[in-house]
């Protein structure tokens, strides 16, 4: 289930492309054209190492949150039946999966929803991520990402439920550095990269079969822990 898991995250964070251009493409572009000027050697060597740090820490972000909420689990189960409570949040990560499969297919787009829930939490930290642009080092970049990491996003809310059903630190992180890994390609592509990476995963075949294949995921992680309630 937890290699399930960790595959099924990279997907949506692969297939997710297009709301990732919508969420942080812009982002990332404002970011770009504001990057200091090479002072000598490759100009773009320049900005992809501004770049790269800026997604590392935009992944440090997300593996910490898996972190957090996994761990969380794994304490709170300590005080209630540790088999129930975890079969419980599986159930509830297998639901999640199938609505993030159904997003991605272009089926129902009711997971987006969640992205409300972190309102209550980017006011806070939005003041600190505006404070170190324009962007003039690259640990500037890094510090950029691990904060802009905490902007509301369902498809990362969605994928944090599988951290929380994992019981574990470790594997919630490892669930969400596979998810950070997976939007890579999105974000760090420019330009013509980035109009043909989109226009690739906006293939309805192509969005189908990867949301189909994360219903599937759901539904047998489903399964198995309905039959192991009973």
């Amino acid at each position: 289930m937890i290699e399930y898991n960790v595959t099924g995250a990279f997907l949506v964070g692969l297939m997710g492309a297009a709301h990732c251009f919508g969420m942080c493409g812009g982002l990332v572009g404002a970011f770009s054209t504001q990057l200091p000027k090479a002072s000598s050697g490759n100009a773009l060597a320049h900005q992809l190492g501004f770049l790269l740090s800026y997604n590392l820490g935009r992944i440090l972000s997300y593996s910490l949150a898996g972190a957090l909420v996994g761990g969380s689990a794994a304490a709170l189960g300590q005080l209630f039946d540790i088999d129930t409570y975890l079969l419980v949040l599986r159930v509830l990560a297998g639901l999640m999966m199938i609505a993030t499969g159904l997003y991605i297919a272009k089926i129902w787009g009711g997971v987006v929803q969640i992205e409300k829930v972190g309102q209550l939490i980017w006011p806070h930290i939005k003041p600190l991520a505006q404070k170190v642009l324009p962007l003039q080092r690259r640990r500037q970049a890094l510090v950029a990402g691990l904060l802009w990491g905490w902007l509301p996003c369902g498809l990362v809310y969605s994928t944090l439920t599988w951290s929380v059903a994992s019981g574990s630190a470790l594997t919630g992180a490892l669930i969400m550095l596979a998810f950070g890994l997976g939007t890579l390609p999105a974000l760090l592509s420019a330009g013509i990269a980035a109009r043909t990476l989109a226009n690739w995963v906006q293939k309805r075949a192509v969005r189908l079969a990867s949301g189909l294949l994360l219903v599937a995921f759901g539904v047998q992680t489903l399964v198995i822990a309905l039959a192991q309630l009973d």
